[in-house]
């Protein structure tokens, strides 16, 4: 994906390009971990073939879904939410909870599943989480959730499966 300009300026003015591209990414201990991963090998044209259209646009390019469309809404089973790139687990449905943003929403996250990045598209500091062995897009935490953690991992729903206990 070819940053635009104004992403550009932006990173740029943030402290380096690292943030926008991801190369500052071998710092993240959760990262290191996958670092050899086959998903890390493949290809766009790959991603695009084996992925939904909706799916491959958040996961691979960082896109959004309409609030209030994910099935998994209204998803209250026990069980796992899983990577749709390549199923690591990543949140357990107790973790779950109505954030009423129109996004699933956790509290936290398996320990060592997400890696993290600074996020300026829309001009401002945010956040972003993804998966830590295939690098999809998974959403945005902030710190607006509820007890034990504070946290809301808000996530967009066409990135994750749900496996059922």
């Amino acid at each position: 994906m070819t940053p635009t300009r104004r992403a550009l300026l932006l990173s740029v003015a943030a402290g380096g390009i690292g943030l926008m591209t991801g190369s500052a990414r071998a710092s993240d201990p959760a990262e290191r971990a996958y670092a050899s991963s086959p998903f890390r090998r493949l290809t766009d044209a790959q991603w695009r073939q084996r992925l939904a259209p909706a799916s491959y646009n958040v996961l691979r390019h960082e896109g959004t879904e309409y609030p209030g469309t994910s099935a998994l809404l209204n998803e209250h089973r026990r069980g796992t939410f899983i990577c749709m790139g390549c199923d690591l687990p990543l949140f357990r449905s107790d973790w779950k909870y109505e954030s009423h943003t129109g996004w699933p929403s956790f509290y936290t996250a398996i320990a060592g599943a997400l890696g993290r990045k600074t996020d300026l598209a829309i001009g401002i500091p945010r956040t972003e989480y993804h998966c830590a062995r295939c690098l999809g897009h998974q959403g945005h935490v902030f710190d607006d959730g509820p007890r034990p953690t504070g946290l809301r991992y808000c996530n967009n729903g066409v990135a994750l499966k749900f496996v059922a206990a």
